[in-house]
Parts: C-alpha cells; structure tokens; sequence
C-alpha cells in the first residue's frame, strides 16, 4: 500500500451527496444547488477528494462511525473523476444561468448518472476514465 492511498469509502460516500445534491438541482432547476456542487469538485479537483466538503464530513463524521479502512486506492484516478464532474457542473451552471436550459439540465444530468454509479454501484466512471487515458498514454510511448 502507497501511504497516499485513501479509504475507498470516501469517494463513494461523496458521490452518495453529489447524487443527492445533482438529483435537487436537476429536480428544482436550481443554479445556486448546481454551483456549491461545483464548488465540491472544484474543492475535489484542487487538493484531492480528502479536500473536498464531503470528505471532511467522511473524515470527521462518518469514518469515526465505521472504523478504520480495509480497502485502499490510487487517490489520482477519484481526483480526475472530481476533474471530470466539475467540467459537467460548470457546463450545467452555463445552461442554467445564461442558457440554454436544456445544457444545465442536460450536464447536470450527466453528472448525476455518474455520481449515481459510484454511490450505488461502485462503479466510478471518471475513474476508468482516468485508467484508459493511462493506458493510452503507455502504449503510446
């Protein structure tokens, strides 16, 4: 294990609060919900899914809940994903602030199909993103 590695629990229990929070703006139409969301991947972006709003509250409460990680991961491929929702995000605030309002519904329902993957299912769709463009970019050297 890479001492940089994360609890694999954080970045799904993000994406639990991204699903709920995309699901309330889509449903509400909602700009002021879609830009905290972009601000959490920014945040997610910037200094890694640790950083971001919901993995302070995974770090504080709900980690201390559930005791220690048993699994671990890359904390690189979480961050892209972050990279990735956030250019959705922005998109959708765009349609949704200066229109059209079929973009933000569309980007934030984009989005929302994402984070809805990793929370229900595990499955972290930026993730494998990430891992193709690595692989990619090793066959090609």
């Amino acid at each position: 294990m890479n001492p940089m590695d994360i609890d694999v629990r954080g970045p799904r229990f993000g994406a639990a609060m991204t699903t709920v929070v995309l699901a309330v703006a889509l449903i509400t139409g909602s700009a002021w919900l879609l830009a905290w969301q972009t601000l959490a991947f920014a945040s997610g972006t910037a200094g890694g899914v640790g950083r971001s709003p919901y993995g302070w509250l995974f770090r504080k409460v709900v980690r201390p809940r559930i005791g220690p990680p048993t699994e671990f991961e890359a904390p690189e491929p979480p961050r892209f994903a972050q990279a990735v929702g956030l250019v959705f995000a922005g998109v959708g605030l765009v349609g949704y602030t200066l229109g059209p309002d079929w973009l933000g519904i569309a980007a934030t329902g984009a989005a929302l199909a994402a984070a809805f993957l990793n929370a229900a299912f595990g499955y972290c769709l930026g993730c494998e993103m990430y891992l193709l463009a690595r692989r990619a970019t090793v066959r090609a050297q």
